[in-house]
């Protein structure tokens, strides 16, 4: 795969919501909600901050031996594991849910951004060791989200009746007939058979999402040195023990989340997670449902804590029991995940999506009460990755690959107004039009200065109807355009797949039957370290 790549800063692409671009540009209104900018300089800074961060690398270590022991450990992947527990050892953590096959592109390009910066500092500070880390959030349980994958541009669903966490779920038979349906598309491209093969070794009859993932991100990254992390594990969980109990019995993070995104709010900012009373999940078996604390009306029986769609309760005494004694069947929500992450991980920045930077921005006040540090936020790297063939039809219009992501409508009307051989503005006219009322405002006013408002109104109305005059010419122009408009609209299609971003819906497995596992290297090759912007790949 022979390409080369441009650079957009996020705010020109339209795609991304004003928290992050107010966050990439280090606005002084978002100050107050993260510690550290995005630099070489806040890296040191993070660094000298978790070294007083006493912390128990031995349990992490000890567990992640235990995660690999079934499967083919690269040379590199083995060193970062050992390095963990040497105390000049960092780590630079991304997370996702188990989506089936990865899901959307940027799964993939997330798990690169981290392996790259991890490299990029070691290279700038190699008296300390930075590991990449991949967090998998297996505990969630949101299967809409989760069950499907894009290949070819059609939508390919897991219909499954198992519910829960996604992570405990089985690969069964439908399952199965997704990567049968995936092999009839990719088996005529050069490497289809290579990477249905890898799906079909990674995900086996019987084994659970969770270490499915696991298998195919070990087996695609594995060799950079990244190492995967399952947080659904009773001695990691361990260490959350005092945090859980605290938000079972006094609910202290709901108070302190919901004043962070109050003052997030009223700088002019969308909030992205709402805490709730409780921010933790029972999670058992086949189910993860909410915990919520109950009044016990009248000596009733059925104790202070319910576990939601169950029959399952418990008194004060006996959730504290049941939580010292399995830690694992206790699962946070997004406001306590973090905590989690950063408890168990000797981090130093979270590297998220748009989204999730969005969230993590509500958090800092509450790793200050927990006196856990805070890491710093690295808006993951985006692509657009544009073909050859697609290239062509752009260039062939006119555009440049900066001029794509503007609305198919944008860029009709600059093809109109490039080509059309008659001319669609009334600028000059409208021009004369404005002179002509001036002359009778004078004319007017010197009969009577109360007719100069009635005159601006009249004027008001006539270059309304004009406007609306040009639309008109406008539309009309453009009908006779089809044949572009036909071709705009299959860029956009394919470029941008239901109004959005390609990295948000297609699956890395057409890419990689196409190019095979270059495609890796070269988002590799590509990807940026702490310059956050936006990168188009052009394939040559």
């Amino acid at each position: 795969m022979d390409c080369i790549s441009i650079r957009i800063p996020y705010r020109q692409t339209g795609s991304f919501s004003k928290t992050v671009v107010d966050y990439i540009d280090q606005y002084p209104s978002l100050k107050e909600f993260f510690n550290y900018p995005p630099t070489i300089q806040g890296i040191k800074k993070a660094i000298e901050d978790r070294k007083k961060f006493n912390y128990d690398r031995n349990v992490l270590v000890q567990e992640l031996r235990k995660q690999y022991s079934a499967v083919s450990l690269s040379k590199k992947t083995k060193s970062n594991i050992e390095a963990l527990a040497l105390k000049n050892t960092f780590t630079f953590t991304t997370a996702h849910q188990n989506n089936i096959f990865t899901g959307p592109l940027y799964f993939i390009y997330k798990i690169l951004h981290t392996i790259k910066l991890a490299e990029y500092c070691k290279t700038n500070l190699p008296e300390y060791n930075f590991v990449p880390v991949f967090y998998i959030g297996s505990e969630d349980a949101d299967l809409d989200e989760l069950n499907h994958v894009y290949v070819g541009g059609e939508k390919l669903t897991w219909n499954t009746k198992q519910t829960g966490a996604v992570g405990r779920m089985k690969v069964d038979k439908e399952l199965i007939k997704l990567i049968v349906s995936m092999e009839g598309q990719l088996s005529v491209l050069p490497f289809g058979k290579e990477i249905v093969d890898l799906m079909k070794k990674c995900y086996k009859e019987g084994d659970t999402i969770q270490s499915s993932t696991f298998k195919i991100v070990n087996a695609l990254f594995g060799e950079y040195g990244l190492v995967v992390l399952l947080p659904d594990n009773a001695e990691l969980k361990k260490q959350m023990i005092p945090i859980f109990k605290d938000d079972l019995l006094n609910q202290t993070a709901s108070g302190i989340v919901e004043k962070t995104a109050e003052k997030l709010s009223n700088a002019g900012y969308k909030v992205q997670a709402n805490p709730r009373e409780i921010n933790l999940f029972y999670l058992k078996d086949d189910s993860r449902e909410r915990i919520e604390k109950i009044n016990d009306l009248q000596g009733s029986p059925i104790g202070q804590y319910s576990i939601l769609n169950s029959q399952l309760s418990f008194t004060e005494e006996n959730i504290i029991k049941e939580l010292d004694e399995h830690p694992d069947r206790f699962s946070p929500n997004v406001i306590l995940r973090g905590l989690y992450q950063e408890t168990i991980l000797p981090n130093l920045a979270f590297i998220g999506g748009g989204g999730e930077t969005a969230y993590w921005l509500q958090l800092k006040d509450l790793f200050n009460h927990y006196k856990i540090p805070f890491p710093m936020l690295v808006l993951r790297n985006s692509f657009l990755i544009v073909e050859k063939s697609w290239q062509e039809r752009i260039t062939k219009l006119g555009f440049s690959i900066e001029d794509i992501f503007l609305s198919a409508e944008k860029l009709l009307n600059r093809i109109v107004m490039n080509e059309s051989k008659n001319e669609v503005k009334l600028n000059g006219s409208l021009s004369e039009l404005e002179q002509l009322y001036e002359s009778f405002k004078k004319q007017a006013s010197a009969v009577d200065a109360t007719l100069e408002k009635h005159v601006e109104a009249l004027k008001l109305r006539t270059v309304q109807r004009l406007q609306e005059l040009e639309k008109k010419m406008l539309r009309a122009e453009k009908r006779k355009f089809t044949d572009q408009q036909r071709q705009i609209q299959a860029i956009k299609e394919h470029l941008f797949p239901g109004n959005g971003l390609q990295e948000r819906i297609d699956n890395i497995s057409y890419y990689y039957a196409k190019w095979g596992r270059e495609f890796i290297d070269k988002l590799y090759e590509h990807s940026l370290n702490l310059e956050q912007e936006f990168v188009v790949m052009l394939e040559k």
